[in-house]
Parts: C-alpha cells; structure tokens; sequence
C-alpha cells in the first residue's frame, strides 16, 4: 500500500485537487511541497492535502530534497512522487531517482518529455512518424528542409505544448523562425495533413488501460494559439480499431505505468494513424472532468485508488459525447453568451472562464456540455462558434 503521496506543486492546475482529495479519502497521506504559502493555496487544495511544506524556489532542488527528507522523518517512506504535471517531470525522475520511488525515472525522461525520443519509441509501437530530426542553428535546419522539402513544422524539441511552434513553408520564413527562437534544440520535421485524434486513459501498474477513451480536435493547438482561433474537441462514444491499436502499441513501447496518458495521432486522409507526441499526464484543461461527464464516472478516484491500493475497480460506459468549445474576447460571435446558456444550458456541464496562463490554447471562456448524439453537439458547436 501507497500510503505516503508527495505532490509537487499541488496548486496548479486548480482543479487537481480533486486528486490529492481523493488520495486522502482512500487511506494515503497527500503531502504536497510548493512555493506559494499555505494560506495563499486555494481553500479546496488546503483541505485536499494531509501537510503542506513550503519552499521559497520550486527550481531550487537542494530545498525539494530537504522538503522530502522532512516528510520522510516524518511519515517514513515516500510512496509515490508526481505533480501530473509535464512541467515537472524531469524534476520529479529525479526525485525519485534519489529516493528510490516508483515511476518515471531520470533514464526514461528523453523518451517522454523530448519529442526526438518519443519518434524513437514511436517507431517501435510500429507507428508511423513524420520525416524530420533535431537541430539547433539554422544551417542545419536548412540542410534538413533541403532534404525532406516544405511545409515544415519546427517545436522546441523539449518544449511544452504549442509555444514557440511554427509552421513554416519557404527558406525566407526558415530564417525569420530561426533568427527570434531561442537557443535550444528543435525538431523540424514534415507538416502532416490530417485530424488530430487522442488516446487517452489511464494504466494499471502492468500497463493495461483501466480506463481509456478517444478526443476528435477541430484544429491543432499550434494553429489555436498562432493563429488565435477557437477550437472544440470531443470524446468519442466508440474507440476506432485502429486507433485503440496504435494508443496500445504506444502504452507498451513507452513502458506506461501506473500513470495517466495521452496519445495524439494524426489521422491522415488515407484512414492511418501518424505519431504526433505522447504525455505521459493527464490531458489538459478540464480534460479529466469531461473523461467523467461522458461515462458518469470519478477517474480521480480511480487513479487514487490505483497509487494508494494498487488496484482499482473502475466501471464506465461511454454514454455521451463530452465536448468542451472556447471562445475568445476578441471574436464577435452572433449568439451572446447569456443565449448560450438559454438554449443549451440543459447540456452544460460546466462553463469556465480560463486563467491567462492557458487562454492561448483554451480561449477565453470555455463551454463544457454533453450529448449521446454527435450531430446534435455539433450543431452546439455551430451555434457557440458562430460569429456575426
């Protein structure tokens, strides 16, 4: 048993104290370590965790190990270290690298936070990847275009998200990108024409999926946030065999375990599945409480039980399709918000405004409703979208 849970950072997302309360609920401690003061966390994230332990820097490691050996003195063993959060991965493989805890260790980083190692274990799922590779200067970047031709899409191979992602279709524009992106490695590879698809869910400690699910994405997130769009996603009643297929090949190429995962391929217009990039956390956004709106079911309490017991009898049924559908400030749509609400709010599950930390690629507000009928949510989505 689980008992001891260190949570990194358990105030950001908001939302994820819906974990850490749940971890308390199922017999573990959930001991969380942040920057911010415990009387400044949110009063849900305060009554979600067992202790707190403040550090004046999250990026100073000696303070995270000091933070650890704390808690170990005062609990014993720490169980599991996470934060769900792509950000910190690397400083949680190391973390548990020195204090011998389950999970993500420092050797496996480059295979899930480099999009250059995740092609590597992409190709040994059996799944196709676009033709590309790392570079860094811009005359290695113009030898590779040489080679594999435009349209190019260049990301900060390390990077997260969509920031600094370019697509790129001339020499001219190949310049401009690499003459403003910072000095880090990127990975230049080929545009794929296509539909973005998601497997997502979450895996047992053997890697078999005790939930899994599917997201359709009206555009990618580098066009959301480069080109200021909108954009909806929706979950899928039925998995397509293939897709399941590849997210399965994926799960055991990547060695996934005990851990949430999404999956992004594109779908091309010949019907295959093309690697885009795996996250080995939960899928942004309200992404987890759409996963329990459209099976009427609670994965934070199955991921809990999963960490503090080892096992999790989780029951769901894909009934509806869930879809959230941003909208942003500076798009006038034909439909006011408040008529929105009057017409569909009966298929509202939630309707957030986003923090600015995540409006490029969520909008501004977002619209989280449910429907077993995929063309009736889409006809939700016309009349949110709509503009005048």
């Amino acid at each position: 048993m689980a008992r001891n849970v260190v949570i990194l950072s358990p105030h950001f997302p908001p939302h994820y104290h819906r974990f850490w309360r749940q971890v308390r609920e199922v017999g573990g401690n959930a001991l969380g370590i942040g920057d911010a003061p415990r009387d400044a966390l949110p009063p849900e994230t305060q009554a979600a965790l067992s202790e707190y332990y403040q550090v004046a820097d999250m990026h100073d490691y000696d303070a995270l190990v000091r933070a650890c050996g704390y808690y170990t003195h005062r609990y014993g063993r720490i169980d599991r270290f996470d934060s769900l959060n792509e950000y910190w991965l690397a400083t949680e493989a190391r973390i548990r690298d020195d204090f011998n805890i389950p999970g993500i260790r420092a050797a496996d980083i480059e295979f899930v936070r480099c999009k250059s190692g995740m092609k590597v274990r992409f190709a040994a799922a059996g799944v196709r990847v676009p033709r590309g590779g790392r570079v860094r200067t811009l005359a290695e970047a113009r030898a590779l275009a040489q080679d594999i031709g435009y349209p190019l899409v260049a990301k900060p191979d390390a990077g997260v998200g969509a920031l600094d992602t370019y697509r790129i279709e001339t020499d001219a524009e190949l310049a401009r990108v690499f003459a403003t992106t910072p000095p880090v490695d990127y990975l230049l590879e080929q545009f794929v024409t296509g539909t973005i698809h998601s497997f997502d869910g979450l895996a047992d400690a053997d890697g078999d999926p005790v939930f899994m699910t599917s997201h359709v994405f009206s555009q990618g997130i580098m066009e959301t946030v480069n080109d200021r769009r909108h954009l909806f996603y929706y979950s899928q009643r039925e998995i397509p065999a293939a897709l399941e297929a590849a997210g399965r090949a994926c799960l055991a190429a990547f060695g996934v375990r005990e851990r949430f995962f999404h999956i992004e391929f594109f779908l091309t217009p010949s019907g295959e599945h093309v690697g885009l990039e795996v996250n080995l956390r939960p899928p942004g956004g309200w992404t987890t409480d759409m996963f329990n709106y459209a099976c009427d079911t609670d994965v934070y309490r199955a991921w809990a039980e999963l960490v503090v017991t080892g096992s999790t009898r989780l029951a769901y049924e894909r009934k509806y399709h869930c879809c959230y559908a941003s909208r942003r400030r500076d798009i006038a749509y034909a439909h006011p918000h408040n008529d929105v609400i009057a017409r569909y709010g009966h298929l509202m599950m939630q309707v957030e405004t986003v923090p600015g930390v995540f409006s490029g690629a969520l909008g501004d507000v977002g619209f989280i409703f449910r429907t077993p009928e995929l063309d009736r949510m889409l006809d939700v989505v016309h009349f949110i979208h709509e503009t005048a």
